[in-house]
């Protein structure tokens, strides 16, 4: 979803020497065939958007996979980059790297003050020793090593396996499925009150080119909204616009994750960047993709 969002903003702004591979034709978590790829293609600059990554059912059924995989991806690439005297590389994470309880809303800083949110704490755990790594070349080799944080991202080319997605498009799903289906109930984890902050993907993509065309001055910048909204909230919302008329049913009994995951996008906002795309306008394009790619949804196997 990113990687293709980047790939289409890059095409639009004219850049043609793009070198792009999928994990089919190349298995970042082999270390040797990274080496080989980068050696080959000798590229100036790298963009990380490459991540094995899921909702809290996946992280809960396969920390290992999410510790490790994540790990071998990432520190496959950073280090070839540095080895390859590669000057510029953009890392991308996740804001589960912040404490579980950190205050709100999340600023850069508090990066290790605390513990971690317990159903995602593995990928949490890969992706600040990503953005650590990136600290460390910064400080030790000078190079432009830059970590991006993005908050939760939706939309187009999206993950829609119930079994592995995040919360936007498993909602988007079910309540299209249950429309379908005369309207049934829908039941979705939890109790509904945490809050959560959404970034359209294309606006992602518009962060990471805005930090490859520019040599931002620190290590590690959050990417999103800097505005938030119940999950009941997000829950309703989809409902009106993929146009379900049944029942919401909460199930209780399920984890509801991070009380609250605000990003503080102030340090972004001062060098220049913000959002474009508002929340009700990102869920209905997402909604238009996922009608027009419906026999084809991205299933992912663990």
């Amino acid at each position: 979803m990113v990687g293709s969002a980047i790939w289409r903003i890059l095409s639009a702004k004219g850049y043609t020497n793009l070198i792009g591979v999928s994990s089919k034709d190349l298995d970042l978590r082999n270390q040797q065939a990274v080496r080989d790829f980068i050696s080959k293609e000798k590229p100036e600059v790298i963009i990380d958007a490459a991540a094995k990554v899921g909702g809290i059912l996946a992280n809960n059924n396969f920390p290992y996979q999410f510790l490790m995989e994540n790990m071998q991806i990432q520190n496959n690439l950073i280090d070839t980059a540095v080895q390859s005297g590669v000057e510029k590389f953009i890392f991308l994470g996740s804001s589960c790297i912040y404490p579980k309880l950190a205050p709100q809303p999340l600023k850069e800083e508090y990066l290790l003050t605390n513990s971690l949110e317990p159903t995602n704490e593995w990928y949490a755990i890969a992706k600040i020793t990503g953005v650590k790594a990136c600290q460390a070349i910064r400080n030790q080799f000078d190079k432009d090593y830059v970590s991006l944080m993005p908050t939760n991202l939706y939309g187009t080319h999206d993950n829609f396996d119930l079994n592995s997605s995040h919360v936007l498009p498993a909602m988007m799903r079910k309540f299209h499925e249950a429309k379908e289906n005369n309207n049934a109930a829908v039941t979705l984890w939890g109790s509904g009150t945490p809050m959560r902050e959404f970034l359209f993907v294309d606006d992602m993509a518009a962060s990471v080119v805005f930090a490859l065309e520019n040599k931002l001055p620190e290590y590690l910048y959050n990417v999103g909204t800097g505005e938030d909204l119940t999950i009941k909230q997000l829950a309703e919302t989809i409902q009106k616009i993929t146009g379900h008329q049944g029942a919401i049913i909460w199930d209780k009994t399920k984890p509801d994750g991070t009380p609250r995951k605000l990003m503080d996008v102030a340090k972004m906002h001062a060098l220049g960047w913000k959002h474009k795309v508002q929340l009700q306008e990102g869920i209905q394009k997402t909604y238009t993709w996922f009608l027009e790619n419906i026999e084809n949804y991205k299933e992912v196997k663990l």
